[in-house]
């Protein structure tokens, strides 16, 4: 039994939501997003409400349940209120900043790293060590988060790196004196 799948969602005033077959479209405020679900999952509107049946009590089919009614809601919060990510680049020397449509990370290596910034989301630099990665779609805003990330992950013995806002690295003591 999917707990998650079974909740209906609840759409906002200002949120359409058009079902043809497996496709989904949600517009809203914010833009709009189209996802395709597993025929097994039935999507039905009724009145404010988005509900989620499944064809079957199989394995396959209740865990599509429950991501299918996950993978909506995220389209519906997104197009009404977005998702954002925060990424802290510590480090002495280390800086970031927005040039045209490239982010440029200075980050400790020979050559400073240009990042082309995609349409899909919108990167903003409040400070030269603070990287904000916002969109409307959930997995496009993780993924471009991750792909900064990854250029300088946090090293566990100073700390130097990028993480994201609410990510704690664990230290490590370093080399005992003898």
């Amino acid at each position: 039994m999917s707990r998650i799948g079974n909740l209906p969602i609840v759409l906002p005033d200002k949120v359409e939501v058009k079902i043809n077959g497996e496709n989904v479209e949600v517009k809203g405020p914010k833009g709009q997003l189209k996802g395709s679900f597993s025929p097994r999952i039935k999507i039905a509107q009724e009145d404010k409400q988005l509900i989620f049946t499944r064809s079957s009590e199989d394995k396959d089919t209740v865990a599509l349940h429950g991501l299918a009614r996950a993978m909506v809601n995220n389209m519906v919060v997104g197009v009404t209120t977005g998702f954002e990510k925060t990424l802290v680049v510590e480090g002495i020397g280390f800086k970031v900043e927005i040039k045209g449509n490239n982010l440029i990370l200075n980050i400790g290596f020979s050559h400073n790293i240009v990042f082309k910034i995609p349409k899909a989301v919108t990167i903003e630099t409040p400070n030269a060590n603070t990287i904000k990665v916002s969109g409307i779609d959930k997995y496009i805003v993780g993924q471009i988060a991750a792909k900064i990330r990854s250029f300088r992950t946090p090293e566990p013995y100073k700390g130097k790196g990028i993480r994201y806002h609410d990510e704690h690295v664990r230290r490590k003591a370093g080399k005992a004196a003898g």
